[in-house]
């Protein structure tokens, strides 16, 4: 038996070896001792005696007899050899008794390398086994600022306190998140029950997970696992059916297909084009204009808007509102709108949802990031309604997400600023550190430095805990004020956009400005007109619209010398053409260090995701412990800490 064994390994061996041949790809086991040469390490740490996972073992420590052995750790050797008749013994002895002589390795980076007992991991992996006993030596490599680096170091963390080494990610940041999801922080000690319990729903999760062909995906599977508690939780888990299980997978799989790994994520940064009229098109254009009246559609479109909180105690909301009620104007003949606002927590958005589908919705644009989680549970829900979120950076099948190039406007906004201010001392209130707003805030500062080179911006946070803004404006003799871009009919006298403090009355000076009824009209014609499905192929969509699509705009007041108003609307022009790039350059930060160079401009990734701030800003960006307690939740959803702080 064990010689028929032999030869099969043998056969999946020479497959791999001819495989990795093919995709010039090295065909033999990894050597650690040929890999540390080129990495930088800080020291070793004796890990003790642990179970190994079987699929992390990849090679060997020293160069020894790897070549006995294929990529896959199956054997290469002639059936007639010694070493052949060994791992026969080997094979023979794990079925009936069982490999219980511990090995000895070295992890580094996650990889296991063996030092001793490469003939029992050959056969365990052949036999299909799980995990291995082993004395194990971490190799510690040098920290630096790679997203590999920043992930192995929380993952040394996570292992020190939970024990737990069965689940790995490809995105700083997820250790810590999922700590917070099973209830714990990342620094927390784990108790045995804790960690047979977690275990345990890790295993049944990967099978089906596995089963569904989830290692066909660039993802992780401890990627898909988080990304599973975050929309069902991990309560009960544990105790889960696997049917159960299995058709929750089931009802992920489009938004684990969609995460940004697995490279199925459209971010739309323009409105689709509407496709030219022929002559004859033109020609018919009045008749057929009659038609549609005498001919109106007997069922309209029936769309719901959902508010955090009111109109009337919400500006983010008022300015949703508001084109809600521009988009209802124009498509009263074609569309049915439904209102659905004062919702504050997850449970009131999804039983909002709920009723909407009741009455009739089939568009459902939930306004505000806080929405993100309960649109994609309803998402799953209902997959035949059309669900859009207002929030940057999301991935998911289940809906799609828009959001404005605000920086857009933020740019010309900090131009007005430089050329009006005459203290060259200029302030800029932030509202939370989330995806999008480094970009708008660097954004005007370099708006303002085009013009004023000598000026600085100095930066506040009204979500910071004891930020004392008029304090630290007075001190730094600003003379303008880049403060909230949106006001609510209760505060309708409260200062917003840029203004000049000098001026007790208000001294309004100009605006970034939301224009959601272009987006709401445009989203809304093409779902109308059949073009919805058409749109890029890709799981999932993102829009991120700008000044050129009408969504996003400025607005100047009429203090402004018409010569500088004629300055910036031109820069603007060149902005819609495509003639100007707000990020190119050589744009440096805070420590002088070099963000970019050359003339092409910051990636729309490399915008989204930014956390630093250029070198004509004074002032930081707040740690998660610094901020207010109403600021969390949403820091939560959109925040961009990554992996720096903790938001437990």
């Amino acid at each position: 038996m064990a010689v028929n064994e032999y030869s099969r390994a043998r056969k999946l061996a020479q497959k791999a070896f001819k495989q990795a041949l093919s995709e010039e790809k090295y065909p033999y086991l990894r050597v650690l001792d040929e890999l540390l040469p080129f990495a930088e390490t800080v020291g070793e740490n004796d890990l003790g005696l642990i179970e190994i996972p079987i699929e992390l073992i990849v090679g060997t420590k020293t160069a020894g007899r790897t070549k006995a052995f294929a990529c896959n750790f199956m054997p290469l050797l002639d059936e007639e050899s010694e070493f052949a008749a060994k791992w026969g013994s080997l094979y023979e002895s794990h079925i009936n008794e069982g490999i219980r002589e511990p090995v000895i390795a070295c992890e580094f980076m996650n990889s296991y390398y063996m030092i001793e007992g490469n003939k029992r991991v050959s056969v365990l992996k052949y036999s299909g086994a799980v995990s291995v006993l082993g004395y194990v030596t971490r190799i510690i490599p040098a920290p630096n600022d790679s997203p590999e680096s920043k992930i192995y170091y929380e993952f040394m963390e996570f292992f020190r306190n939970s024990g737990i080494n069965t689940i790995y990610f490809s995105r700083p940041g997820s250790f810590k998140a999922l700590c917070r999801l099973v209830g714990k922080k990342i620094s927390d000690p784990w108790t045995a029950e804790e960690r047979e319990i977690f275990s345990s729903s890790l295993l049944h999760f990967t099978d089906l997970y596995t089963e569904k062909g989830g290692m066909k995906l660039s993802i992780t599977p401890g990627d898909a696992f988080l990304f599973y508690l975050n929309v069902y939780g991990y309560a009960g888990m544990v105790d889960k059916s696997y049917e159960s299980l299995r058709k929750e997978i089931a009802s992920l799989w489009k938004d684990l297909e969609a995460l940004p790994k697995a490279g199925n994520v459209s971010l739309v940064m323009q409105p689709e084009k509407e496709p030219e009229k022929t002559l004859i098109q033109k020609l018919a254009e009045p008749e057929t204009t009659i038609l549609k009246k005498l001919i109106a559609p007997t069922t309209k479109l029936h769309v719901g808007f959902f508010y955090y909180r009111t109109v009337k105690t919400s500006g983010w909301t008022y300015s949703h509102d508001l084109g809600r009620s521009y988009v209802e104007d124009n498509m009263k003949d074609r569309i049915l709108v439904s209102v659905y606002d004062g919702i504050e927590t997850d449970e009131q958005c999804l039983a909002a949802i709920d009723t909407a589908v009741r009455e009739g919705c089939v568009v459902l644009f939930t306004t505000s990031p806080r929405f993100l989680g309960p649109s994609l549970k309803a998402g799953m829900k209902y997959p035949q309604l059309k669900i859009l979120n207002c929030s940057l950076n999301s991935y998911s099948g289940h809906l799609r997400t828009y959001y404005g190039r605000l920086y857009e406007a933020k740019f010309l906004v900090g131009m007005l600023a430089g050329i009006l201010t005459d203290t060259n001392h200029i302030g800029y209130i932030a509202d939370f550190p989330i995806f999008g707003t480094p970009a708008s805030i660097n954004a005007f500062a370099l708006g303002v430095k085009t013009v004023n080179p000598v000026a600085t911006v100095h930066l506040a946070w009204a979500s910071e805990k004891g930020c004392d803004v008029n304090r630290l404006f007075t001190k730094a003799c600003v003379s303008h004020v880049s403060g909230r871009d949106m006001i609510t009919p209760l505060h309708s006298k409260r200062r917003y956009g840029l203004y000049d403090l000098s001026n007790e009355t208000g001294g309004i000076v100009a605006s970034a400005i939301w224009h959601w009824g272009k987006f709401y009209q445009r989203i809304l014609q093409t779902i109308l007109n059949g073009s919805w499905n058409r749109s890029p192929a890709s799981f999932s969509i993102n829009y991120w619209w700008g000044i050129s699509s009408g969504m996003i705009d400025m607005i100047a007041g009429g203090s402004v010398p018409e010569r500088t108003r004629a300055l910036v609307e031109l820069v603007k022009k060149q902005i819609v053409n495509g003639e100007f790039q707000i990020f190119s350059g050589e744009l440096c930060d805070q420590t002088g260090k070099k963000r970019h160079t050359g003339n092409d401009s910051l990636t729309p990734k490399e915008l989204i995701r930014m956390d630093w701030l250029v070198d004509n800003v004074s002032g930081h960006i707040p740690s998660a412990k610094d901020l207010l307690a109403e600021a969390i939740p949403m820091v939560r959803i959109q925040g961009i800490y990554g992996d720096k702080d903790e938001l437990e």
